[in-house]
């Protein structure tokens, strides 16, 4: 999750003592080469040491005495932010676990990150008890009071056990919503995502730097409700921005990027663009988060439903806005020196030649016009643009262009309506 911005650490002197060691056994072993350690924190992750598996998959990794208790990562293949899991180590004890990836994690030595493991798994036992409770639509009141028991003396039970423990922390943190009496699904629904959150401490350094606090979250405003809507979505991220509250604007800002970035790879533009201009663009600037801000303001330019940024074509004396020939416009991002672009750009022109709805104007993405100009007289019916500063330019990075050729479909006003991915895509929806 955090795992974007590694600094690595200077190695500690020689005379400075093993203490204690993270060893694990990987699964299919020959799947497995490097065993990449990282010490958590709120904004990332610190690289503490790596270590080759052997012929059996078997890794140790030994931590000297300056080793701080907290949370730490393990990497298991690249990208890393992807493969990885979060382990407890408290500096009193060795970890030992195994892993693969239809089995997850199982610790064998490490009393903190047994119990968490041992906690999760009790309580979805009970929980999943509780969905078949009211499944079957019992009204039973005895059945429905034992349940609950259950559930009761199962988190007070690890509560107990965790203490003087990292681990309590979490088991604290995700103590669940336990009705005093007989409640019917709709009511138990309610009360379990008004409580869903009251428990966690949103300041905690600890959770803060393990996935608990992101999961939670994201389990908030993506999973507690069946078939959200925009109203519902906006009423969930208002409900959650008033628990956080002010104290912590930075992690906030570091929790909302998550949420965008999921609605932005689930096509929700709407919800998007909605906690964009709401909360994460402020939190940006408080925080001076320049990367962010790029990344926020390309995707408001060129979301779909957004009014096209802008620019002068001044072979043709004109520019973007002023253009008034068609009922649609197909912007091109394109290179002479992309393989793609020379590919696709014929298609294109074969495409349109007898649509005369749609203006074609090509944006070349270039060190040099010397190539640019031989491809450029292929199209005589393009509108051409020529931007020398190539990736760096001031228009590439409006548009957020990462790769080309990239397509953005414009109607007579100029606003986005489109964002094919390739040819192909385009020529669909162009046949539409």
């Amino acid at each position: 999750m955090k795992l974007g911005h590694f600094i690595v650490w200077i190695l500690f002197p020689a005379v400075v003592l093993s203490q204690h060691s993270i060893s694990g056994t990987f699964s299919p072993p020959e799947d497995y080469t490097f065993a990449f350690l990282y010490k958590s924190t709120p904004d990332g992750a610190n690289y503490i040491d790596r270590a080759q598996t052997d012929r059996e998959g078997n890794f140790k990794i030994e931590l000297d005495s300056l080793s701080e208790p907290g949370i730490y990562k393990i990497v298991y293949a690249i990208p890393p932010e992807e493969n990885n899991f979060d382990i407890i180590y408290n500096g009193k004890e060795d970890v030992v676990f195994t892993f693969s990836l239809d089995d997850g994690i199982a610790f064998t030595k490490s009393k903190e990150n047994i119990l968490w493991v041992n906690y999760v798994e009790s309580i979805q036992t009970v929980n999943s008890t509780i969905s078949n409770f009211y499944e079957s639509e019992s009204k039973n009141k005895k059945e429905f009071g034992s349940v609950f028991k259950t559930l009761n003396d199962t988190q007070k039970a690890y509560e107990s056990d965790s203490k003087d423990m990292i681990a309590q922390r979490f088991v604290k943190a995700n103590q669940p919503y336990i009705p005093t009496k007989f409640e019917d699904a709709n009511t138990y629904f309610k009360n379990l995502k008004a409580n869903f959150l009251k428990h966690i401490d949103f300041a905690d350094i600890v959770l803060q730097s393990s996935d608990f606090l992101v999961d939670r979250v994201n389990s908030y405003v993506f999973d507690i409700i069946a078939n959200p809507t925009k109203e519902n979505y906006q009423t969930l991220i208002d409900e959650l921005d008033a628990v956080i509250g002010e104290q912590d604007n930075h992690f906030k800002s570091i929790l909302y990027t998550n949420i965008w970035q999921r609605f932005v790879k689930d096509n929700n533009t709407e919800m998007a663009l909605y906690i964009t201009n709401k909360y994460l663009l402020s939190l940006a600037e408080g925080d001076n988060n320049q990367p962010l801000l790029v990344a926020l303001s390309a995707y408001k330019n060129t979301a779909i439903g957004a009014k096209a940024v802008n620019f002068d074509i001044p072979i043709h004396s004109t520019n973007l806005h002023a253009i008034n020939t068609s009922s649609q416009y197909l912007l091109i991002f394109w290179s002479s020196s992309c393989s793609h672009c020379l590919k696709e750009l014929p298609q294109v022109k074969t495409l349109i030649e007898n649509n005369n709805d749609i203006q074609v104007i090509a944006i070349g993405i270039e060190d040099d016009e010397v190539q640019w100009q031989q491809e450029v007289a292929k199209y005589p019916s393009f509108m051409h643009k020529v931007e020398l500063n190539k990736w760096d330019s001031d228009l590439v990075k409006a548009y957020n262009i990462k790769s080309t050729p990239s397509y953005f479909l414009l109607n007579s006003n100029k606003f986005i309506t489109d964002k094919p991915y390739d040819f192909e895509a385009l020529k669909r929806l162009l046949e539409e």
